[in-house]
């Protein structure tokens, strides 16, 4: 039977793509210009089976006999031609340009997770295929980098990030070049190997953050190109706009104001939660959602259809699983990202801060120490008037900043000596900044092992590094556990509190008070030594009386052996105003080095 759709009777179960029953899979799919619609697959010994017209652009069917794990395609008559599509809610496909594969999300047994509070998220970003791979073969798998779970545990980190692992076209990829926006890249393991990843890191505590890329699907073997065969001279068609809003500078933006197109966002952001039981979402490149050139949004360029999508899908989340953080990647430092939309906002839990990791950054690589600006890091880790340090994610590292030649932090302090003293010395204070300023902490992988490797999608993850680099390994671990206060003595590293309240830009030694309710094993002093300069007496103010003690000395001589260990000492702070606080006393610091210090409970 060829495509006579008065045959078929549309299904009456709800769903788009393939949905499996028991005996059979309904098949939704929407092709507002297709005169007929069939499917063909492993299920149908090459026959079409007709869908139904539903109306308003959708077609259905139910197809008895078909399963997990038959392959298929649809055809699409329009305009005289009869085009065969990969189905766009496909949750599979064999390969980005090959055929869909049915697939039944509901048949794992979960085991429960409890999210951790924000408060205390450490956040690492990791790239399936380059995590745990070997050099050479082919990209690294989900199973692959669930054997590194055990060890980011004992880091302390507790979420991963994964960059995105949606099916593109090749093997090898960042994943920011969407073919198949619902289908897990079948190089990395497909679903199971999703599923099954989360499942292993929920069994470590660590919940897992996915990527999704909603500023353009494409370029290459963009599944929804033309689906149904209608579009613009050079336009995408139907998920796409049909006008200049079309353009990004990675391929084609869909069209946010198109019902059937914003549900599909909706119902892919809702997939990753609820079917695949990730705990957030990190949003790429909002700022082309909201703006044609990902600009201000001023009057000319504002896209208020990519804005209100974005609020959409983030009251959807925060209706259902308001515990599962959405992740603003936006890079312009616009507020309004995190504000509630009932205020206008789009909704975002947090946001990245690229200005943070630009400024620090800035300081530590600058060659001589009378360039480092200690006024411009110090409003880094303040985070402006009035923000919710909560709402923003910090680093030093991501994959954006290590990327295209652009050196990780180590090497670009000293190139080609990214082992040396000054790189592991002023790199590690990068790292002590980021995991006591106010903000969730990120990491990006193989930083703790100080990899000086560029990040490429064929150049994996030098593990060596970890017992050549040890110590500094350990300096990451004992950093996160004070960060997450796991020792009970620097509960303030978790709260809102925050006053940096010494600024030496001659010297170049900041300090800064961190806080939640204040008190012993609450207030927290961190004092950052951006000089290679030791102090065996250094005055500075501090909140309370009583002794302070070193809960870390980053210039540990445990941690390298380069390093020194003589400079640290507990301190008695005394009355005496000292720096705009009621109390003073004398520290002392090593060379680029990071003092943590608190009160004992």
């Amino acid at each position: 039977m060829d495509n006579p759709a008065a045959a078929a009777v549309p299904s009456s179960r709800p769903g788009m793509g393939a949905i499996p029953y028991p005996g059979g899979v309904a098949f939704r799919v929407w092709a507002p210009h297709a005169e007929a619609v069939s499917v063909v697959g492993t299920f149908s010994g090459g026959d079409c089976r007709p869908l139904a017209a539903e109306g308003n652009g959708y077609w259905s069917a139910d197809v008895p006999g078909a399963g997990p794990g038959d392959r298929y395609t649809y055809r699409i008559t329009a305009g005289g031609e009869v085009l065969s599509r990969i189905d766009p809610y496909a949750r599979l496909v064999t390969h980005s340009a090959g055929e869909a594969v049915v697939v039944d999300l509901s048949r794992r047994r979960r085991a429960p997770f409890h999210m951790p509070g924000w408060h205390d998220l450490v956040v690492y970003e990791l790239h399936v295929g380059t995590f745990h791979d070997l050099p050479g073969g082919d990209p690294g798998q989900f199973r692959a980098a669930a054997q590194k779970l055990p060890y980011l545990a004992s880091l302390g980190v507790n979420a991963v990030e994964l960059m995105p692992t949606t099916e593109f076209a090749t093997d090898y990829s960042w994943g920011y070049n969407p073919a198949n926006p619902f289908a897990v890249e079948e190089a990395y393991g497909g679903p199971e190997g999703l599923m099954g990843f989360i499942d292993a890191a929920h069994a470590h505590d660590i919940a897992v953050l996915v990527d999704v890329v909603y500023n353009h699907w494409g370029p290459g073997d963009n599944a929804l190109w033309r689906f149904d065969g209608w579009g613009a001279p050079g336009k995408g068609g139907i998920y796409f706009y049909p006008d200049h809003r079309s353009h990004t500078p990675w391929g084609d933006r869909p069209d946010y104001g198109r019902p059937e197109v914003r549900r599909y966002i909706r119902d892919n952001a809702l997939m990753w939660l609820e079917d695949y039981r990730a705990d957030g979402l990190r949003w790429d490149a909002t700022a082309y959602i909201r703006d044609v050139d990902g600009g201000d949004g001023s009057p000319g360029t504002a896209l208020p259809d990519g804005w209100g999508l974005m609020q959409w899908v983030n009251d959807e989340i925060d209706a259902r699983q308001p515990w599962k953080p959405t992740i603003a990647e936006d890079l312009r430092g616009n507020p309004a990202l995190t504000r509630p939309t009932a205020a206008g906002g789009a909704g975002f839990d947090m946001q990245w801060d690229g200005g943070f990791a630009h400024v620090v950054r800035g300081a530590l690589v600058a060659p001589d120490d009378t360039a480092r600006d200690l006024v411009a890091v110090a409003g880094a880790i303040g985070g402006g008037a009035g923000a919710d340090p909560l709402r923003r994610v910090i680093y030093t590292e991501s994959h954006d900043e290590v990327a295209n030649g652009k050196a990780r932090l180590p090497e670009e302090i000293w190139p080609g000596q990214a082992d040396s003293w000054a790189a592991k010395k002023r790199s590690t204070l990068g790292a002590a900044l980021v995991l006591t300023a106010p903000g969730v902490p990120m990491l990006f992988q193989g930083q703790e092992m100080l990899e000086d490797r560029w990040f490429h999608d064929r150049d994996p993850v030098d593990w060596s590094r970890r017992e050549r680099f040890s110590g500094i390994v350990a300096l990451y671990r004992d950093l996160i556990s004070l960060r997450r206060n796991l020792r009970g003595t620097t509960a303030g590293l978790q709260g809102r509190g925050v006053a940096v309240h010494h600024v030496d830009t001659e010297v170049k030694v900041l300090a800064f008070h961190r806080w939640d309710r204040g008190g012993p094993g609450d207030d927290v002093l961190v004092v950052a030594n951006f000089a290679d300069r030791a102090h065996a007496a250094y005055t500075i103010g501090f909140p309370r009386e009583g002794r302070w003690r070193v809960r870390l000395n980053s210039d540990w001589a445990g941690y390298d052996a380069s390093f020194g260990s003589r400079h640290a000492y507990d301190t008695d702070a005394r009355p005496g105003a000292w720096d705009g606080l009621p109390f003073h006393g004398d520290v002392g610091l090593g060379p680029y080095g990071v003092l943590i210090l608190s009160q004992d409970g």
